[in-house]
């Protein structure tokens, strides 16, 4: 059974979150469940997802570095994600209202890449450490 998508497209949440994802060494982007989704990979695992639940659209879904997961459920914009968060996933809000927050975005990014750096291959990371 094929899930119906879950965004509209052209959406600027998915097209924000594919900017900050696929520029990373080897992301690919997938649908899953009717959400795109981002691997370090083609074979590689998901570290970033858009919407994490029906009634949350607007979030991203990440794995967060284990040091810096106890600071971030201090957020109020993060909240423990249906499914992904029984193994450490965290999810985080996004306001659209203030899409040219450049704050946000900068943020966004950052736990993107962490994310992406808690699944990636050595031989992607440093590819990443390279052009950092």
């Amino acid at each position: 059974m094929e899930h119906p998508l879950l965004f509209e497209p052209g959406d600027e949440l998915v097209a924000r979150v594919r900017a900050r994802s696929l520029h990373l060494p080897e992301a690919v982007e997938i649908l899953t469940h009717g959400r795109p989704a981002f691997k370090a990979g083609e074979k590689g695992r998901v570290f970033a997802l858009v919407g994490a639940m029906m009634d949350r659209s607007d979030s991203v879904v990440f794995k967060p570095d284990p040091a810096e997961d106890p600071a971030l459920r201090q957020d109020a914009r993060v909240f423990i994600p249906k499914y992904w968060g029984a193994s450490g996933w965290l999810g985080i809000d996004i306001d659209r209202a203030w899409p040219d927050d450049a704050d946000q975005w900068t943020e966004i990014g950052e736990l993107i890449e962490t994310s992406y750096r808690q699944v990636a291959l050595r031989r992607q990371l440093a590819v990443l450490d390279a052009v950092m």
